[in-house]
């Protein structure tokens, strides 16, 4: 058996979470991935490690598919894309870009695995760009009893099978719209003010095909702002930027927040979508940050309020932050997308690795954020009394779902449980 073992020390990307599993295995075929299953009475899939909770957890086998062969098959007749399900973004932007096409967005990471972003609700930013699980036409998995089961869109299944947190099976194959390319250029803003952006979050976060604003929540300036925008930039989103937050910074300048390596991806001039959309380079591993990640998402027509009520928290937050991201997220129809059905503003937040000190800025920032109904990012810390049935219409739906495809619970563990999904 391929890299078959004790999960011993494995830990996050971030290194702030060690698994605890009994045995770790380094699938390389589908095949084996069937094998493992079956023989096994729970098992948990882990991707490129992205989380930083217990979402992956478990008692019995953590099982990775990241080792698989690497063909990526590109339809570009019918605008698809054929990857496996620990397949990283990066590659399967690679491939589709040298075909002549592009995916329809991308997240800030572009080293994360197909199926893992897709599963958690994963997302790039833009006021017209769905998570990234809005583009699976299609998904192959493994179920509890070894068996390949197949859901495309349009089949009863297809929007609870997307967003499913690992817990309807091991997702071996994804099947991915994609779109004609196209050409962006990214910009970086420092001058924006906090009474600006609370006076228009929308008009701000709209700006461009995709922006992302940055900030440690104190002070008078918010921090910094990348607007990436189409070109030819018929819109004059650009010149929008200019006025509003003053001039671009030089295309090789650094900044306090993100810096600039020669893993971010390039600012100033006009070139591909896969070379500017990603804020990290595709061809570089950015350096694991000690770190941990939280991220709420709450209805974008509630934006104005919630930013205020978080920046009430900004000289306590900010010791705590390396930074947080807003950004934008198209509303879907995924069961449990956490933009399912509501246009949506992501507040992320990059803390730096206190746990205990954290935990109870992670219980500030839930309580700030309470009148507004805010659902967590599925991959990252959240507050122990989350309920999905609270927050998820078709939550029971879900439920239901998971009982049919997998009666005897081979793929619940305890983060599936304990926010009420089984």
């Amino acid at each position: 058996m391929n890299g078959a073992g004790p999960a011993g020390s494995i830990r996050n990307w971030a290194g702030s979470h060690t698994y605890r599993a009994a045995r770790f295995v380094e699938a390389r075929s589908v095949a084996e991935v069937q094998r493992e299953v079956e023989a096994a009475t729970k098992v948990r899939v882990l991707g490129t490690r992205h989380s930083f909770n217990d979402l992956c957890d478990t008692d019995g086998t953590l099982l990775s598919t990241t080792g698989f062969p690497d063909p990526v098959v590109v339809d570009a007749p019918a605008r698809r894309v054929t990857v496996r399900g620990g397949q990283r973004y990066a590659v399967v932007a690679r491939a589709v870009h040298e075909a002549g096409l592009a995916l329809p967005n991308m997240g800030s990471l572009p080293h994360i695995s197909t199926a893992g972003a897709v599963a958690t609700g994963t997302h790039g930013s833009g006021t017209a760009n769905q998570a990234l699980g809005a583009a699976v036409a299609a998904l192959v998995l493994v179920g509890p009893d070894g068996a390949l089961r197949t859901v495309r869109r349009g089949e009863p299944d297809h929007l609870g099978s997307v967003v499913a947190l690992g817990a309807l099976g091991v997702v071996v194959e994804v099947e991915l719209d994609l779109v004609a390319p196209y050409d962006l250029r990214q910009e970086l803003h420092l001058d924006l003010r906090w009474d600006a952006l609370l006076a228009d979050p929308v008009g701000v976060l709209g700006l461009g095909f995709s922006t992302s604003v940055f900030t440690r929540w104190s002070g008078d300036l918010v921090g910094e702002v990348l607007v990436k925008a189409r070109v030819p930039d018929p819109s004059g989103d650009l010149d929008r930027a200019a006025g509003l937050m003053g001039e671009a910074v030089a295309a090789g300048a650094g900044s306090p927040l993100l810096g600039l390596g020669d893993s971010m991806t390039l600012r100033g001039t006009d070139g591909p979508w896969i070379e500017r959309l990603p804020h990290f380079r595709h061809d570089r591993e950015p350096s694991q940050g000690d770190e941990i990640q939280s991220e709420w998402f709450v209805p974008l027509e509630r934006a104005g309020a919630a930013l205020a009520a978080l920046r009430g928290l900004g000289e306590e937050l900010d010791p705590l932050l390396h930074a947080s991201e807003l950004r934008t997220v198209a509303a879907d129809d995924l069961w449990l997308s956490p933009a399912q059905g509501r246009d949506s503003l992501a507040l992320h937040f990059t803390w730096r690795n206190r746990p205990t000190e954290v935990a109870a800025a992670v219980e500030r920032v839930e309580s700030a954020l309470a009148p507004f109904a805010p659902r967590p990012h599925w991959g990252k810390v959240f507050g122990p009394g989350f309920d999905a049935a609270a927050a998820y219409e078709r939550a029971e739906d879900f439920r239901a779902l998971r009982r049919r495809v997998d009666p005897v619970g081979v793929f619940v563990n305890e983060f599936v449980q304990r926010v009420g999904l089984a």
